[in-house]
């Protein structure tokens, strides 16, 4: 009797851990949700909107100015941060008097609430390595649901 409840308690732990593994490996290489903090892509993303994000455009290095992307922060690895490509690599970006040009391997990242955003213009270009994923909508809050498409308009 013993050991056919054994028998039973390792099979459900099996099939625990295969979903387990599948879901890991979904929420890693194919997208996952981030829920973003702070005031630098208002009025697009507000603190605690709920986005879904992708991972497959990162990895494929095929990402375009006017995404919006999910990146480690250069200057604090523990913290993540949510800006939109406004330059790639080879772009010339100008910033105040001074014209940048990325450089092979990295992107230039803004915020779109300007006034209130640390971004490439305070660290400089960002390495593409450092890029976690591409948002693709606003799930949350409901009532403002959001498809995000590669919309750039250059900011003088």
């Amino acid at each position: 009797m013993f050991h056919k409840y054994t028998f039973k308690l390792v099979g459900a732990l099996g099939t625990i851990l295969q979903y387990g593994c599948v879901t890991h490996c979904a929420l890693e290489y194919i997208g996952d949700f981030v829920v973003c903090t702070g005031p630098s892509m208002e009025p697009t993303i507000y603190s605690n909107d709920v986005l879904f994000t992708e991972h497959i455009s990162p990895r494929l290095q095929r990402m375009s100015k006017g995404d919006i992307i999910i990146a480690k922060c250069p200057s604090n690895p523990q913290q993540h941060i949510c800006k939109r490509i406004t330059g790639l690599p080879g772009d010339k970006v100008r910033h105040g008097y001074t014209t940048y040009t990325v450089p092979i391997g990295h992107i230039w990242l803004e915020g779109d609430n300007n006034s209130n955003s640390a971004d490439s213009r305070i660290y400089g270009p960002v390495p593409q390595g450092l890029v976690r994923g591409r948002a693709v909508c606003k799930v949350w809050p409901l009532h403002d649901i959001t498809m995000f498409t590669t919309k750039y308009v250059q900011q003088e």
